[in-house]
């Protein structure tokens, strides 16, 4: 198995480099269009960030594979094993609006399909959000270091952490699904970006977070900091961006849910 810290530094930097076009925002150069579904944004930002992202994973790796949210696959043609899964700006919309819980989300997972590093760096937020398997998770925050162990069980005020679907059709279902998720919890927050609503569970801030319908690049990096910071993780079995990636159907009826293992029963099976 690859070195789990020596893809955390590959990964470190490559996030980073997403971030820092991020950190450029400029409503005057923003270029939005809608990729097919009301809501369903992307920004030249984006684009910008992920040709970073990729530019510093190839010049470290280029052997490896890597899958993005905005260009697709790329494929080398003597394939080390691992692979890269990028979403250069998970939290567009919020982006678009300057709200702050934006993030370039960077993972790799091996080719038994192990996740072995991930970062997610939230450029207005100031945070970076870590891990590598077996080596714990991290934040690193105005120079302060701090190791995550996840929410505080049993704690009063519980906040359950979630987001719907662009499809007003399966919002509406979400909706009527939504009373029985909050039951035992104090109140919800949607904040716009699963990313980091996952590393909000590994730093306690959530005490659980369950959402259907994402992408493997949405919780890729934030499942595996979740996971290395003690907590309940399940990630929906989805088909690989290799094989084509998963149907809308098949995407749609898949949860990703993360939180202390006091809620690994609280949420419906894929």
């Amino acid at each position: 198995m690859p070195d789990p810290l020596e893809l955390l530094d590959v990964a470190k930097a490559a996030a980073a480099a997403g971030a820092a076009v991020l950190s450029g925002r400029n409503s005057a150069t923003l270029d939005v269009s809608n990729k097919g579904e009301a809501g369903d944004w992307v920004t030249a930002f984006d684009l910008a960030a992920e040709n970073a992202v990729r530019d510093v994973i190839a010049a470290a790796r280029p052997r490896d594979t890597i899958t993005g949210e905005e260009n697709g696959t790329t494929l080398p043609e003597d394939p080390s094993g691992c692979r890269w899964s990028i979403d250069p700006l998970d939290g567009t919309t919020n982006f678009i609006r300057n709200i702050v819980y934006y993030a370039t989300s960077v993972a790799v997972v091996d080719s038994d399909g192990a996740w072995l590093a991930g970062v997610v760096n939230a450029p207005a937020l100031g945070r970076v959000y870590y891990a590598a398997r077996g080596h714990g998770a991290w934040l690193e925050q105005q120079g302060n270091l701090t190791r995550l162990s996840g929410p505080v069980t049993g704690r009063t005020g519980q906040i359950l952490a979630t987001g719907f679907s662009y499809d007003p059709d399966v919002r509406a279902e979400q909706a009527l699904l939504l009373g029985g998720l909050m039951d035992g919890f104090a109140d919800v927050r949607r904040l716009g970006s699963a990313a980091l609503d996952l590393c909000m569970v590994a730093d306690g801030t959530h005490d659980a977070f369950g959402e259907r319908g994402l992408n493997e690049h949405d919780f890729s990096a934030g499942a595996l900091i979740a996971e290395e910071a003690g907590c309940w993780v399940r990630r929906p079995r989805l088909t690989s961006p290799l094989d084509g990636g998963p149907s809308d159907d098949e995407r749609l009826a898949a949860w990703t849910c993360a939180g202390s293992i006091e809620f690994s029963g609280r949420f419906p099976l894929d």
